[in-house]
């Protein structure tokens, strides 16, 4: 009966680790195609992301919606795919953006961003006015907006090259926007659909 106590009891054990096992390598599974970290390198996104910090990208928010107006998404550069980059979505497919000086006008409408550098809104770039986004395209801005190699220089952002929509900062812990990024949906709320 001991014998019989002994087998049972290592058996027990055997199969927790065994589920346990599993089950962690499940997690890890779905946590390696659903969410991924990024270092953050340079200054083009301050003051909401900061150099040298670490986020969250959510990989699969985008299967349930498209990408919006205000979304912060990491991205591989289309001019080298093997860089990714972080920016915010400022137009979408059907858009018609104008930048003059530092005004960014879509669809009409003259944005007023709350998130972008105060210290530094100056524009490196020429004007434009009235370009058309085209389908499966998006248009990306630094939110340091005279410090960020973005749309303005390069052109568009195809679908296929969106990685994820940047959910949080976790690391460092004492940074000022540590947590979930803010939402800035309603920045962009005036903003007819194209």
């Amino acid at each position: 009966m001991r014998e019989d106590t002994r087998v049972s009891k290592w058996r027990n054990r055997l199969r927790w680790l065994t589920d346990s096992i599993i089950l962690i390598l499940v997690v890890l599974l779905i946590t390696r195609f659903t969410v991924q970290n990024f270092h953050i390198q340079g200054q083009s996104m301050e003051p909401t992301l900061h150099d040298q910090e670490f986020i969250l990208v959510d990989k699969v928010a985008y299967l349930l919606r498209p990408p919006a107006r205000g979304d912060v998404i990491v991205f591989q550069f289309p001019r080298d795919p093997q860089e990714d980059l972080v920016k915010r979505i400022i137009a979408v497919p059907g858009d018609v953006i104008s930048v003059i000086n530092q005004a960014v006008i879509v669809n009409g409408v003259t944005l007023h961003e709350p998130y972008i550098n105060k210290d530094d809104p100056y524009n490196p770039y020429p004007s434009f006015r009235n370009r058309i986004i085209e389908p499966d395209e998006y248009f990306v801005m630094g939110d340091n907006r005279g410090d960020s190699d973005d749309s303005r220089d390069w052109g568009l952002v195809p679908r296929q090259n969106i990685i994820g929509r940047v959910a949080a900062v976790y690391w460092p812990t004492n940074a000022n926007n540590f947590g979930l990024l803010p939402d800035a949906s309603s920045v962009f709320a005036r903003v007819p659909s194209p």
